[in-house]
């Protein structure tokens, strides 16, 4: 019982990083020459996932054209006899099966999630958010299906957060079964520091059987007015059993203005082409 299908939410305005998104959605920001949404499909390939639905909104435009042919742009590339960088966009067209479904307002999470219902059809899917790259061998959204074959139920990921920063996760209570797995026994969203559990909170990455569209609806609204996911998540822990594994690997935020940077700068270092002299470069600021 493998997971091939993913869904993608991509419709959030992006106010953290106004006023460039108000005209560039926040996955398209550039991680060096490659939008953070990029790495992100990247992700879900590496594990196995051949069928994507982005769930986009209005101005998201941006990320249906870079995913789709671009015929001036190869043929350019072509005359040019540029046949590195043509195999690269062509490549980019043809990566996975790609679909797209309009959010028509920002709901929430969870209502996000509930627009891919009819093409997800009864199957087990991934949830990655367009927003969090995730960085190791084994793709955390593989960890997550690994997790999800062994035990047939649905499984988030999970990651240690700072006390101050619990009001911005999802943040669970677990039983510890393995050394990186708990059993979910509850979970809240955006808690005080008073209220949190833990500081042990779920991040932008999911594997979910389809019960969990019939326990957002019923969830109804939540924290902000929104429709959230964790309040879905929380009812489907009340009828099956809900697995949260504490994921290897480096994630960074790009959704929030460090995590962005810390992204940059350590995408350039790692660069085979320019690395080293980014390293020099660094080495030349005062104080650092």
């Amino acid at each position: 019982m493998d997971v091939k299908k993913a869904v993608i939410p991509a419709a959030g305005l992006g106010t953290r990083f106004l006023p460039v998104t108000k005209s560039m959605p926040k996955e398209m920001l550039p991680i060096i020459d490659k939008p953070v949404i990029h790495y992100v499909v990247e992700e879900a390939i590496a594990s196995g996932i051949d069928d994507i639905i982005f769930v986009t909104g209005r101005s998201k435009r941006s990320i249906e054209d870079y995913f789709d042919g671009s015929p001036e742009l190869e043929m350019h590339l072509k005359e040019k006899h540029k046949d590195d960088l043509l195999k690269m966009v062509e490549d980019i067209s043809s990566m996975v099966d790609i679909h797209y479904i309009r959010q028509k307002e920002p709901r929430g999470l969870g209502d996000a999630i509930m627009t891919a219902e009819k093409h997800i059809s009864g199957d087990p899917f991934a949830v990655l958010l367009g927003d969090d790259i995730i960085v190791n061998h084994t793709p955390c959204i593989r960890q997550l299906i690994e997790v999800f074959q062994k035990y047939r139920c649905s499984t988030i990921a999970v990651e240690e957060v700072p006390m101050e920063k619990v009001s911005s996760y999802g943040i669970i209570k677990g039983k510890q079964l393995e050394e990186s797995l708990c059993i979910l026994e509850d979970i809240v969203e955006k808690p005080s520091i008073e209220e949190a559990p833990s500081n042990i909170g779920a991040i932008g990455r999911y594997v979910f059987t389809p019960e969990i569209f019939d326990c957002i609806r019923d969830a109804g609204t939540g924290v902000g007015g929104e429709i959230q996911l964790t309040d879905g998540i929380r009812m489907l822990n009340e009828t099956q059993k809900v697995y949260a594994h504490k994921f290897a690997g480096r994630r960074y935020d790009t959704g929030d203005k460090l995590g962005y940077v810390q992204a940059v700068i350590d995408f350039a270092l790692c660069s085979e082409d320019f690395g080293p002299q980014v390293r020099e470069y660094l080495k030349t600021i005062p104080d650092l």
